[in-house]
């Protein structure tokens, strides 16, 4: 009996979690281990971006995500994840050239882009007013320690489900890349837990021509 249990938990419980999507319909969350070192952060996938922001729609996606953050907050952002830096390069603009935006990436070619700029911003070294996590949250297996330094805003755009069924099939279920995965009760939950209040939420992106994507914005409880 003492090699059946391990932990209090099965076996094959953890044979059947290794490598496979584990999803809590109570809570609306799933997660799927990913294999560190697998992610494609790099100069391709930083070109990706940078194609992407240069299309109509990419343009438009980053003047909405402007949009948004300046009807909460006027200050200081941290764009987390930068992509190509097409937000920060749009909300900087839209600020009279003023630097209101800076980034941080694990990506060495979107690091890099920032320092050379001196928009590089580090959270995990203090804390910040506000951070940007456009397409982000999901890649991010402990992102309640980056939770913790924000002191007032978090704004985020994320795939949103409404079952493990529907995670499985839809073309967000990226095996190299996303760990989280949440229906938008199980996202304003799991922020509650962190500490955060929803203050708003909306669609803008999916009617932009994205698919299943969710904009939101959560408030430090003081």
């Amino acid at each position: 009996m003492d090699g059946v249990l391990q932990s209090g938990r099965p076996q094959f419980f953890d044979a059947c979690a290794e490598r496979r999507l584990t999803w809590w319909p109570e809570l609306g969350v799933g997660f799927y281990p990913i294999e560190a070192g697998v992610e494609p952060y790099d100069a391709d996938y930083f070109e990706r971006y940078q194609r992407q922001a240069d299309t109509e729609i990419g343009r438009a996606l980053m003047q909405a995500r402007v949009d948004f953050v300046n009807r909460h907050f006027a200050g200081a952002v941290l764009d987390v994840g930068i992509g190509s830096g097409a937000f920060i390069d749009r909300r900087n603009a839209a600020s009279g050239g003023r630097r209101t935006t800076f980034g941080f990436d694990v990506n060495p070619i979107a690091a890099a882009w920032l320092k050379s700029r001196a928009l590089w911003l580090d959270p995990y070294q203090g804390q910040v007013p506000a951070v940007t996590l456009w397409d982000v949250l999901e890649h991010i297996p402990d992102f309640g320690a980056l939770l913790d330094r924000v002191s007032a805003w978090v704004f985020v755009s994320i795939p949103i489900f409404t079952s493990a069924q529907h995670v499985l099939r839809s073309k967000h279920f990226r095996r190299d890349e996303h760990v989280w995965y949440f229906t938008s009760e199980g996202l304003i939950r799991t922020f509650d837990g962190c500490g955060f209040d929803l203050a708003a939420m909306n669609t803008v992106e999916t009617d932009l021509g994205r698919e299943d994507i969710g904009s939101f914005v959560f408030r430090r409880r003081a």
